[in-house]
């Protein structure tokens, strides 16, 4: 039997999960204007150390095309601000897998930086944490900054130590 809160249209309980788990804030956006840009994946792999070094980071990490393929067969998305402090994969796995058996079959976690669940990464296939390990948003070609501003949450560009970074991960829902 199927409750309401896995009707197309009730989100309500989505927002809940995401509450629980100690959210700073967040906005369901439409996938639409969820932003991806090849120079982004380019920024991964010239201006990253992690390049190459886990399998949810590039290259093999999806292309921000096949992201955007992925993106405009959703129909919301939360982009979930964490503040200054990242979300380990483990807490954005149990959001996913909370609102999955909320009846949302189609739900998916993007993270945001490197997976750090193995150090170093075996790069081995299967991964040894695919319940946990999901690929950053800008390893994916998504430009957190664009869709942040757009979304209306704050995010400037780390310049120094002292500057504060934010977080964010994203999260579809079908």
């Amino acid at each position: 039997m199927r409750d309401r809160a896995s009707e197309p249209g009730n989100l309500g309980p989505v927002e809940d999960v995401i509450r629980r788990h100690s959210a700073r804030d967040f906005r369901r956006v439409d996938p639409a204007d969820v932003v991806t840009a090849e120079w982004v994946r380019m920024k991964c792999q010239f201006g990253c150390g992690g390049y190459g070094r886990c399998l949810t980071c590039p290259p093999h990490s999806p292309t921000p095309e096949r992201t955007r393929r992925m993106l405009d067969e959703y129909r919301a998305a939360y982009l979930i601000w964490w503040g200054d402090d990242s979300p380990d994969r483990e807490t954005l796995g149990e959001i996913e897998r909370e609102v999955f058996l909320q009846g949302h079959w189609r739900a998916f976690m993007f993270a945001c930086g490197p997976c750090g669940l193995c150090s170093p990464c075996p790069l081995e296939h299967p991964c040894r944490h695919s319940r946990s390990a999901r690929p950053a948003m800008e390893a994916s070609g998504i430009d957190v900054y664009e869709t942040a501003h757009r979304a209306g949450l704050p995010i400037e560009v780390v310049t120094c130590h002292e500057d504060v970074p934010n977080f964010y991960s994203l999260l579809m829902v079908h």
